[in-house]
């Protein structure tokens, strides 16, 4: 099977070009040993399969970051047969021409994708496409990704240079500022530029990338995604899952289960005791709450408005925006994406940290989002339990939770070892995303959560289960006792309230309400419920995520904090 390469700069469209050519039969994979992912599909063209890549985008084939490295070891891998379509966004040609060149030079076959075709006559760019493609000695065909204006060309174009197996004739030079000297000259013949006064609402638009209002419109923009984010999920999970789950599918499970009569200790470590989701460990009750009912909702809405601001071109100057502010911690703007995430949801947050670079940025934004502040859940409960005390406890127990995430992510900048790559983005062009591509990403991610995120949730309730049944969960709860109660100063009955905020910590939170605590016990033990250990489906998409070694490492990094500072408090208290 032949294979079709999608290259080109970051922001120039490939994804709705690549939507055009597959649908939506495709598959989101990480590159093996890295957390660059890229996407591949299949189109028929000819009568004859294509299996088609959409490559990392990249701007030079001299990789300077882990993406780009990606984008060049899977040009390596191209055989014979194999094209390369090289995607311009046809508003900067002048910028997207240097990797055209580099391409030019491996001497592929290869088509060129003026992309954002209409976008050039609004910005005084007028392109002549027949002397482009004489001078590259290349197909070069006009495309509007969008609305899929010029495809059909497009693909006619790369069925006629894999049957010729068509090379591009040019010689390229070898060093990058010969190169830059013949993209001078290529724009020159190709390209005419024209006076463009811009309008009422592109001024409007521009001052998203200029402080302070770049700042404030940030800050807006982070608190519309957690309202929606919350507003859609907590909509689905009132309406549609949780009552599809309680009144249609467990009296149907449990009407099965009374038909089959299995043994007891099957009965309880399928459906739980008692067979209610979140009030046991049942596989088949709890065990699919938790990630169809509880997480997916989150999961759902945070990948719709993520892919309408990829799409946008916002996502690129909110990460400008807030850049700034991230840098003490060791990171840069992209940060605001998981770290906001996790004041709704820990799970897609965690699966966020993915658009962040290094290891080190990684991880430190791991930290923050377990450390910073609670999820929705946990945050509305802990305001119901301590309100009671009134609404300064409530402010001075979120600010310790943030005291506590800055001066982390400040410590760990300086003991991580690796470096925190500059933001250097080209800030695209406004637009409205089409409905094709944003279906497109919210199905791949939806896809890749059920398929390896659940089965690990449901794998960790499973253990948890276990140690339930066979007894060793109480044991483990006469262990802990003496650090509970010594330590702590909390009642020995909470070792159980710890564990099982494993399960899910908002409902560990509400257990605290019938041991009758006093202020400095319900302080210290909602902090410890907090920021202890991340639950199952958090720590789940953290091995995913990460590995099984990072995750144990910063559950442990977490839990010690937690200790020491419940600690602390009890003493000063």
């Amino acid at each position: 099977m032949r294979t079709l390469f999608l290259l080109g700069n970051p922001n120039v469209g490939k994804s709705a070009i690549f939507s055009r050519l597959t649908g939506l039969d495709v598959i989101l994979s990480n590159y093996p040993g890295t957390t660059v992912e890229f996407v591949r599909g299949q189109t028929k063209l000819g009568g004859e399969t294509y299996q088609v890549v959409d490559v990392p985008g990249t701007y030079s084939l001299e990789p300077t970051n882990r993406a780009e490295q990606v984008a060049v070891r899977m040009l390596d891998t191209a055989a014979a047969g194999d094209v390369v379509l090289n995607v311009l966004d046809a508003a900067n040609l002048e910028r997207n021409l240097f990797l055209t060149l580099q391409l030019i030079q491996r001497g592929l076959p290869m088509v060129v994708a003026l992309n954002r075709w209409d976008m050039t006559k609004s910005r005084g760019i007028e392109i002549n496409v027949d002397a482009l493609a004489k001078n590259l000695t290349v197909p070069v065909v006009a495309v509007v990704g969008i609305s899929g204006e010029g495809v059909k060309e497009l693909s006619e174009a790369v069925l006629a240079v894999a049957a010729e197996d068509r090379r591009p004739r040019l010689a390229v030079p070898l060093r990058s500022e010969d190169l830059w000297r013949l993209i001078g000259t290529l724009c020159a013949e190709s390209q005419k530029l024209f006076h463009h006064h811009p309008s009422f609402l592109e001024r409007v638009l521009e001052i998203s990338v200029r402080m302070p209002w770049a700042l404030l419109i940030a800050l807006g923009v982070l608190a519309g995604t957690f309202a929606c984010v919350r507003a859609v999920s907590e909509w689905l999970i009132a309406h549609v899952l949780d009552p599809f789950f309680m009144h249609a599918y467990l009296p149907g499970l449990l009407r099965l289960a009374r038909g089959l009569h299995p043994p007891p200790w099957l009965a309880d470590f399928l459906l739980g005791a008692p067979p209610v989701p979140m009030e046991s460990f049942g596989l088949l009750t709890t065990a699919l709450y938790i990630p169809l009912v509880i997480l997916l909702p989150y999961i759902f809405s945070f990948y719709v408005v993520l892919s309408f601001l990829e799409d946008s071109g916002y996502l690129v100057r909110l990460a400008t925006a807030l850049d700034r502010v991230f840098h003490p911690l060791g990171l840069h703007g992209y940060a605001s994406i998981p770290i906001l995430l996790g004041l709704g949801c820990k799970v897609p947050a965690v699966a966020a940290t993915r658009i962040l670079e290094s290891d080190k940025e990684r991880q430190i934004a791991l930290v923050l989002i377990l450390l910073l502040a609670p999820c929705l859940p946990q945050s509305a409960m802990i305001y119901s339990v301590l309100i009671r005390y009134g609404l300064q406890t409530v402010v001075a127990f979120f600010f310790l939770l943030l005291l506590l995430g800055l001066g982390a992510g400040l410590l760990l900048n300086r003991l991580l070892k690796g470096e925190t790559p500059e933001l250097f983005v080209e800030i695209p062009p406004y637009q409205l995303p089409g409905p094709r591509v944003l279906i497109r990403k919210v199905y791949l991610r939806l896809k890749n959560f059920l398929v390896e995120a659940v089965p690990m949730i449901v794998a960790g309730i499973a253990l948890v289960n276990v140690l339930e049944l066979t007894g060793l969960m109480g044991r483990v709860s006469d262990l802990f006792s003496p650090l509970v109660q010594g330590i702590l100063g909390l009642p020995k009955e909470m070792s159980v309230v710890m564990i099982s905020g494993f399960l899910r910590k908002d409902v560990a939170i509400g257990l605290l309400i019938p041991f009758h605590l006093t202020w400095k016990q319900l302080v210290i033990a909602s902090l410890i419920l907090v920021i202890y250990l991340p639950c199952v489906a958090t720590f789940s998409m953290m091995v995913r995520e990460f590995s099984l070694k990072i995750a144990v490492k910063i559950s442990a990094l977490t839990l010690v904090v937690a200790l020491l500072l419940a600690g602390i408090l009890n003493w000063i208290l």
